[in-house]
């Protein structure tokens, strides 16, 4: 197997920052070409830096990375896009903060996913180009669950495997999809789910995005939604998120 080469140019988005030495920055990217690494910006914090706003958080940058002892190095950074509404609307950084951490908390230094890479980078460009957040947010969710290998099962029982039939339901995180009435009754480790809820996870797991776009929310199921697949995810990951709060607090 042939080795890497010491410096390459590649893609990636800017997951987050920090203060490393006395001038520098501690990057973590996600790249199309490597999956997620760590690298030194050297200098970053330095008045005069040209680097400084090529690698804000959630910037898409082309980069020139050497192969260091611990970490990369860049070398050179140039942002494509650098999704300035995001950082200027609190409730947009929120979602996008969302996203982030998602793939940072399911993923691991250098392994290379282009999928996953153009999951997040459609995502941030739909958030910045004003799709409806709630749109953009669980379409990445179900998508993500798919590459990750626990997409949910929502068309039929996980216990008995029977259809389901058009009424209020159970999910259990555990077993990882949805439960008839007659199984979810007697599983400790279920929570109820309305139909309507379930409904619009089915519609996103089987459309394309720009099907699933054209879904209207009602207030009450979306809700639901969104705590149900804060449940699963939290389950998945055996800890909580630090973005939820976050967004609650800035929606009001």
């Amino acid at each position: 197997m042939s080795e890497k080469p010491r410096a390459m140019r590649v893609e990636g988005i800017i997951l987050k920052h920090r203060d490393w030495g006395e001038a520098d920055r501690m990057l973590s990217i996600f790249t199309r070409e490597l999956g997620k690494v760590q690298a030194v910006a050297k200098g970053a914090r330095k008045p005069r830096s040209r680097k400084a706003g090529h690698v804000e958080p959630f910037t898409c940058t082309s980069l020139v990375l050497a192969r260091g002892r611990s970490f990369y190095v860049l070398t050179q950074a140039e942002a494509i896009l650098p999704y300035i509404n995001l950082r200027e609307d609190l409730i947009l950084l929120g979602y996008a903060s969302y996203l982030i951490e998602l793939l940072d908390r399911f993923t691991h230094d250098e392994e290379e996913s282009p999928v996953m890479y153009r999951l997040l980078k459609n995502a941030l460009t739909h958030l910045e180009r004003g799709d409806t957040p709630q749109t953009v947010v669980h379409y990445y969710e179900v998508r993500l669950l798919d590459q990750i290998g626990f997409r949910p099962q929502l068309f039929n029982c996980v216990n008995c495997e029977r259809d389901i039939q058009p009424q209020n339901q159970f999910f259990s995180a555990p077993q990882g999809g949805v439960l008839c009435p007659r199984c979810g009754d007697s599983a400790p480790d279920a929570r109820p789910v309305s139909m309507q809820a379930l409904k619009y996870l089915r519609h996103f797991q089987r459309s394309s995005y720009e099907d699933a776009g054209r879904v209207l929310f009602d207030p009450t199921p979306e809700a639901e939604v969104e705590r149900l697949m804060g449940f699963y995810l939290t389950y998945l990951l055996e800890r909580g998120l630090n973005t939820p709060s976050f967004l609650r607090r800035v929606r009001g």
